[in-house]
Order: structure tokens, then C-alpha cells, then sequence
């Protein structure tokens, strides 16, 4: 569901962007937004870096373990054999067993909150530099969920090549002065819609952890009856759809269009 998480994380951020501009008079720079979108992207695949797989043989392993290469597989076989841990000593009796970490403590609300307050105090107190490392990190993914043959290809350079890049850029263009608490924002709205993206799947996510439902700490939200993850239902329908979701969102932010639609100067923009 790489491609899939990625482009909702994407359509979300630049959904809320346009609603928060039109409705509340929030707007965001062109570089705002931009980091905006590929940090909600990136943080929509984020959750799935519980999911490790042979880090010796650089196999298997979720899209977001893959990004970096044998680098990123081994964080995400630290990650799940941490979340596997939690998950043993949190469990009720009623928790089913389990052999591994994946679809736990990273696929909750908890997390997603956990996450955005911590990369908004990153953004706020530390500013530009923060931006620019948690940047570098999550153009990675975005780039393996949105173009994963061409990655599959070319392998982690293309997914580091591409973080440089848009770090270095994004050096230039922001400015250090500010402060850059929506970081945080973009990344826990990314975190969440992963999890909801999970939920309408088979497999379901634990979203409301640790609150106790039918006397299960980690009782699975949605599950069972839900689309296959790959099958046609996203291939076919979610992901086009999301996809111009996306493209249309891209073009309602282009100057033209705005002068078009309200005939109006520059917002106050977000981090003012």
C-alpha cells in the first residue's frame, strides 16, 4: 500500500492547506507548502517501519524499511522488535498472540500525536535545521511510496538522491528566522491517515490503544470484511482517485489560478 499511503498523506495535507486558506485566511509560502506535502506524504508510510525484514540479506521488509537501503532495514528491525516488546508487556488476556511487531504501537492515535507534538517542538524551538533533517528523512519515503518501480530499479540511491536534493533546496528557500511548528502538524495528520488507510484493509489497526474495547488493550479497528491491500479495489479505485485528489490540489495552488479564483495579495501565512 506504499503508493497508496504516500499520495493520501499528499491529497490530505494540500486538501487542509486550501481549506485552511480559503476558511481561516492561513496561507503558506510555496516552499511551506511543498514541505508540508512531502512531509504528510513521507509520514503517511512512516507507521510502517515496524514491519523489518532480512536485514543481512537485504530482503523483504515494508516500502518505507527499504527506503534507505540495508540502513533503513536494520532501524526497522529495531523498531518492531521494540513495538513487539510493548506489545508483550501491554497486552491484556484477551489480546491475541502474536509473532512479531508490526501493526502496533506505530498504527495508533497515541503515536501519530506522539509524533507530531514531538517534530512541532522540533520545528518551533529548533526552527530551519530541524526542518531540514526530519525533511530529509521523510522525502525519502515519500519518494519510495510515489515512485516505487522506479526504485525497485534503481535501489536507495534514487530515495537519498532525492532527499539531498530537496534538503539542499529547501536550505535555501527557508527562512531561519522563523518558526516551524506546522512540521509537526503535517507529520502527525500523516501518521494518522496511515492508520486509517489501514483499517479499511483485512487486517485492521489498533487506532485506539490503550483504551480497553470488548476488554482488548489492542483491540483491531476495521479489519475483517475491509479491501485486500493490492487488490483491485486500490489499484483500481482508491489510488487514481487520491491521484487527482492530488493533481487538482497541486493546481489550485498555482498562482494563476489563485488570482483567477479570488483576485487577491498574500496571506499571512502559516508560521506568522
Amino acid at each position: 500500500m506504499g503508493p497508496t499511503h504516500a499520495m493520501s498523506g499528499a491529497a490530505l495535507w494540500l486538501a487542509g492547506s486550501a481549506v485552511a486558506a480559503t476558511a481561516f485566511g492561513i496561507d503558506q509560502t510555496a516552499a511551506e507548502l511543498a514541505v508540508g506535502t512531502v512531509a504528510c506524504a513521507g509520514a503517511a508510510l512512516y507507521p510502517d517501519i515496524d514491519c523489518a525484514g532480512k536485514v543481512t540479506e537485504n530482503k523483504g521488509g515494508s516500502t518505507v524499511a527499504r527506503s534507505f537501503g540495508v540502513a533503513s532495514l536494520m532501524v526497522a528491525e529495531v523498531v518492531e522488535r521494540l513495538c513487539y516488546w510493548f506489545y508483550l508487556i501491554t497486552k491484556s488476556k484477551k489480546d491475541k498472540k502474536r509473532k512479531n511487531g508490526h501493526r502496533t504501537f506505530t498504527h495508533t492515535a497515541l503515536h501519530a500525536g506522539i509524533v507530531g507534538v514531538g517534530a512541532g517542538l522540533l520545528g518551533a524551538y529548533v526552527g530551519k535545521y530541524a526542518v531540514i533533517a526530519i525533511l530529509f528523512i521523510l522525502t525519502g519515503l515519500a519518494v519510495r511510496g510515489l515512485m516505487g518501480e522506479t526504485v525497485r530499479k534503481y535501489g536507495w540511491v534514487v530515495t537519498t538522491g532525492a532527499s539531498i536534493a530537496l534538503a539542499y533546496g529547501m536550505f535555501h528557500l527557508l527562512d531561519e528566522r522563523r518558526s516551524y511548528w506546522i512540521i509537526g502538524l503535517a507529520m502527525g495528520i500523516g501518521c494518522f491517515i496511515h492508520v486509517l488507510g489501514d483499517i479499511i484493509t483485512k487486517m485492521g489497526s489498533p487506532l485506539f490503544f490503550p483504551l480497553p474495547i470488548q476488554k482488548k488493550r489492542w483491540f483491531d479497528v476495521g479489519g475483517g470484511h475491509g479491501i485486500k491491500a493490492g487488490g483491485p479495489e486500490e489499484t483500481r479505485v482508491l489510488l487514481p482517485a487520491l491521484t487527482v485528489l492530488t493533481v487538482l490540489g497541486m493546481i489550485y495552488f498555482l498562482p494563476e489560478v489563485q488570482d483567477f479564483l479570488f483576485d487577491r495579495g498574500p496571506g499571512v501565512g502559516a508560521t506568522e
